[in-house]
């Protein structure tokens, strides 16, 4: 038999806080939750440099604005229209649940195709600058597809991982590229993935002069990949798989086919990526892309596969980058624009938590700021729980 006389019953506090999955959240909040995140990440961004520099943050903006505007806006385009087309490619695989971690090896061996016809074609065999072109087109997009469908036929057929399969296939690329720089040009110490033109005949048409087609290009294929998500059945079958493999097979949808065609879009993209890249000889080479097939998984993700909304999430992240780049400027060492880049992706993958949750205050809070009526269906059922605890107590 209990003692009660004289004694204090004991009353469970809680905790300060539940974490409660919301049920909806509209479009609008949404962006208002990634745009806040983004607002955030650039204060940030200042405070750092105003601590670690004693820098002025609008002077940094100022800076960063100049690097990515100005005489640097052609290359800055164009390494946005890369970032862009790599982030296209993974899209349609994405929306499939197909992780495709492999875009930077796909865009490795479509700049080692396009380097290869300049080297064959362009200068053993000395073919005219149209056949040159066309053949780089061609086998770049030929090799993104069949580094990517690889993955995609031991996935369909044996249900291998795709996203280890994908990932190693990468320091795959990255090993034939060094072998083939080796062969090409074996007395001089070439970085892995230079590409070159040694007839010329490439570098007359893409040239810094005309770095906008490289821009126009990717833009005319955001525009084919939200039609063909969106209105196409080849589309419609893609999201149908993405939500429920079982459910696709149901409706008579055939899975494997699916998940080939799509990851053979997906390098063919990849392989256009690698084109663009290799075609514009500006000194420039796949290390210029060097990462990119990473961060594009970032740039898909944060306009939620949205070919059209890529463009801006793209021109953010380049924005970004090139502008800390341009921070050496003002005494940053050149790591700095990762620095930057890491405190975004930081902000952006953390605002997706308020997204999909909210954060109610536990019953402490309460007693301190006065009894409210509880905000979600969980504290209801958990103050139930703590009335019949102290009734069993008592």
């Amino acid at each position: 038999m209990n003692n009660q006389t004289g004694s204090t019953s004991h009353k469970r506090i809680g905790p300060l806080f539940h974490i409660v999955k919301k049920t909806s959240t509209t479009r609008l909040q949404a962006l208002g939750i990634r745009v806040g995140a983004i607002l955030c990440a650039l204060v940030l961004i200042g405070l750092v440099t105003l601590i670690a520099k004693g820098a002025n943050p609008f002077v940094v903006y100022g800076n960063m604005f100049a690097g990515y505007f100005g005489a640097n806006t052609p290359k800055s385009l164009h390494s946005t229209a890369i970032l862009l087309c790599i982030g296209l490619a993974l899209t349609p695989a994405f929306k499939m649940k197909f992780w495709n971690i492999g875009a930077e090896g796909q865009v490795l061996m479509g700049c080692l195709a396009s380097a290869a016809c300049m080297y064959y074609v362009g200068v053993l065999a000395n073919a005219p600058t149209p056949v040159i072109i066309l053949s780089m087109v061609a086998a770049s997009m030929l090799a993104g597809a069949i580094w990517a469908v690889l993955p995609a036929i031991f996935k369909a057929f044996f249900g291998t991982n795709e996203t280890l399969f994908t990932l190693m296939l990468n320091s795959v690329a990255v090993c034939l590229i060094n072998f083939m720089a080796n062969v090409w040009s074996p007395s001089s110490e070439l970085p892995a993935a230079s590409f070159f033109d040694p007839s010329g005949k490439v570098g007359s048409v893409f040239n810094s002069n005309n770095l906008w087609i490289s821009v126009v290009v990717v833009l005319l294929m955001a525009v084919f990949m939200y039609i063909y998500l969106n209105y196409s059945k080849h589309g419609y079958e893609i999201s149908v798989v993405g939500e429920s493999e079982n459910t696709a097979k149901y409706i008579g949808v055939n899975v494997k086919k699916v998940i080939i065609r799509t990851m053979i879009i997906s390098g063919l993209v990849c392989g256009l990526a690698g084109f663009i890249t290799a075609a514009f000889n500006l000194g420039v080479s796949s290390a210029d892309a060097k990462g990119y097939g990473f961060t594009a998984i970032m740039v898909a993700w944060l306009a939620k596969f949205n070919p059209l909304v890529m463009i801006l999430s793209a021109f953010l992240f380049i924005f970004v980058s090139r502008g800390g780049q341009e921070l050496t400027v003002i005494g940053f060492p050149k790591e700095y624009s990762e620095i930057l880049v890491g405190i975004l992706l930081f902000f952006i993958i953390g605002c997706e938590f308020f997204i999909n949750y909210s954060i109610v205050p536990g019953n402490l809070i309460k007693k301190m700021f006065g009894k409210s009526a509880p905000a979600s269906a969980d504290e209801v059922t958990e103050t139930t729980t703590d009335t019949t605890e102290e009734k069993e107590e008592n």
